[in-house]
């Protein structure tokens, strides 16, 4: 069986982050693994409070991954501090995974920042550069690039910039324009964008770390980056489209909608 781990914060409503992204493993048939950087208590509604983990503690849990179940991928989500991504980086350097997505986990379906502003910078200078790919959606690619995104053509100038601080490739999640979804993926040689329909919900929480959970169990299971992409792409708008309506207000997406289509339940 292929192993991911998931490095992130924790979401008590169960609809993003830590809990998100094992389900995503497990929808893909991969073992997942995790280490918690942050507990949040949260629901369909609202971020009530952040507590970070230390960062010596977020330190052994990847020592305590890497020295005995050897990821085939790693996720990485919510890194809320300056010192907890110093923390990641000495184990990416120590363990030197090759599969590693960021999805830069800025502020929460409800508004919350999930980012200090300070940590922004340790971020593009310290974290992208170890990375084979980050996932930013619009608003992350702005702050990440400095450009404003008003089209598909400032989403390619943005990655070419978020390039520049040193990841391999770059896909820019294009939710947040008019019209269609389009998303761009570039890998420094060209661009490539894949485009679906917008599906008409407000049940859209977690879709962030769904989709770039649903990346890195693709890559772990051996395909290649742009087929990941291709496959997760495929996943998240399926997960939309069959969200969940649960709690008073952004329900999560529904992460084992093939298993519940194929045991005939709905979800």
């Amino acid at each position: 069986m292929k192993l991911a781990l998931t490095i992130a914060g924790s979401d008590s409503g169960g609809g993003a982050g830590i809990q998100a992204d094992l389900k995503t493993f497990s929808a893909h048939g991969v073992f997942g693994m995790s280490v918690i950087t942050s507990v949040t208590a949260q629901n369909t509604k609202a971020v009530l409070g952040v507590e970070d983990i230390s960062p010596e503690m977020v330190y052994l849990q990847m020592k305590a991954v890497f020295e005995d179940l050897a990821p085939d991928a790693v996720k990485i989500g919510m890194v809320s501090s300056e010192a907890i991504i110093k923390s990641i980086v000495k184990g990416l350097d120590e363990f030197k995974p090759e599969k590693v997505v960021l999805d830069p986990v800025m502020i929460s379906k409800s508004g919350h920042a999930l980012l200090r502003p300070e940590a922004v910078e340790a971020l593009k200078t310290e974290l992208l550069k170890r990375c084979l790919v980050v996932t930013p959606n619009i608003p992350e690619a702005q702050v990440l690039s400095g450009i404003t995104i008003k089209s598909v053509e400032d989403m390619k100038k943005a990655a070419e910039k978020i390039m520049s601080y040193g990841c391999r490739s770059v896909i820019i999640k294009g939710g947040h324009l008019e019209g269609d979804a389009v998303d761009v993926f570039f890998d420094g040689r060209e661009f490539q964008e894949l485009k679906a329909k917008k599906v008409p919900t407000k049940n859209t929480h977690g879709t962030g770390c769904t989709f770039s959970s649903a990346l890195a169990a693709n890559l772990a299971l051996g395909h290649d980056l742009f087929t990941s992409f291709k496959l997760a792409k495929e996943y998240i708008t399926l997960a939309i489209e069959n969200s969940i309506d649960i709690g008073g207000g952004a329900g999560p997406v529904h992460h084992f909608y093939k298993l519940y289509r194929m045991a005939g339940m709905k979800g």
